[in-house]
């Protein structure tokens, strides 16, 4: 369910970031608040996955600010953006591969560990607590997106769309409050998109998220996105509710095309 709050969570106010002599993105400015499930569309190459990156610290802008929960997150690094609560899945699915499905969950936590290096080297039982206690919760996670039955298994054998899945299993284990996917329907049957787009909205649901999300797939964006934000040559062109973007002539000729 949305929370009302006049506060935003994440603020971007006029990003604007030049490799070169190319401009990627060019004084991007979005608010999204709490509860929010907000989606990003655009051409190929039209500048949304560094939009995430400006984010998450892959980048660092040429102009403009990243303010997060009130604080000016602008340049933190993505261990330290993750800290403060923004987690992200990628275009290109990263998981350990060779890993079991619990293992890859429990490799999440390593951000929000207390103990001291020494403390496994020692046996301490602070350790052992926090290992125990991180293990239920790796448990718990995986019953919530699906994969109680399948801790074992290795990663890789999973099916496209259970490997989703599970890549959105280790974001929610850093704790986030701003969950960034991009295109998390790539690849997937029409089946496989349906039972995302349910899961999403399940997740924004039952922990309390701001999702937003980057994706080609009209279906799902049209479905389950409350606000639409689009880009075009590295601008935010058109920003409104589903109806107002499926209808606004400029998305037409930049995003979905003209007819004759």
């Amino acid at each position: 369910m949305k929370v009302e709050n006049k506060e935003p969570l994440l603020s971007l106010e006029n990003l604007t970031v030049a490799f070169g002599g190319l401009v990627a993105v060019s004084d991007f400015s979005l608010q999204l608040f709490s509860g929010d499930l907000v989606g990003l569309i655009g051409p190929n190459g039209a500048g949304k996955t560094t939009v995430f990156n400006l984010i998450t610290g892959q980048y660092r802008p040429t102009k403009g600010r990243v303010i997060f929960q009130g604080k000016d997150i602008t340049g933190f690094s993505p261990d330290l953006v993750t800290t403060v609560g923004i987690a992200r899945t990628f275009q290109n699915i990263r998981l350990f591969g060779n890993l079991t499905v619990l293992e890859n969950v429990l490799v999440s936590f390593h951000v929000r560990l207390q103990s001291s290096f020494l403390a496994p080297m020692f046996s301490l039982p602070s350790y052992w607590r926090e290992e125990k206690a991180i293990r239920e919760e790796a448990y718990e996670l995986l019953e919530a997106v699906g994969l109680a039955d399948a801790t074992k298994e290795e990663a890789q054998s999973l099916p496209y769309g259970e490997q989703r899945r599970l890549e959105i299993a280790r974001a929610l284990a850093t704790h986030p409050s701003l969950l960034l996917l991009d295109e998390p329907a790539a690849g997937m049957n029409p089946q496989e998109t349906q039972e995302l787009m349910e899961f999403i909205k399940k997740m924004r649901d039952d922990f309390n998220l701001t999702i937003f999300l980057i994706e080609h797939d009209m279906k799902v964006v049209m479905g389950i996105c409350e606000r639409i934000a689009v880009m075009d040559f590295g601008m935010k062109i058109a920003e409104g509710t589903p109806e107002e973007i499926r209808n606004n002539p400029r998305v037409i000729e930049a995003y979905l095309g003209v007819e004759d």
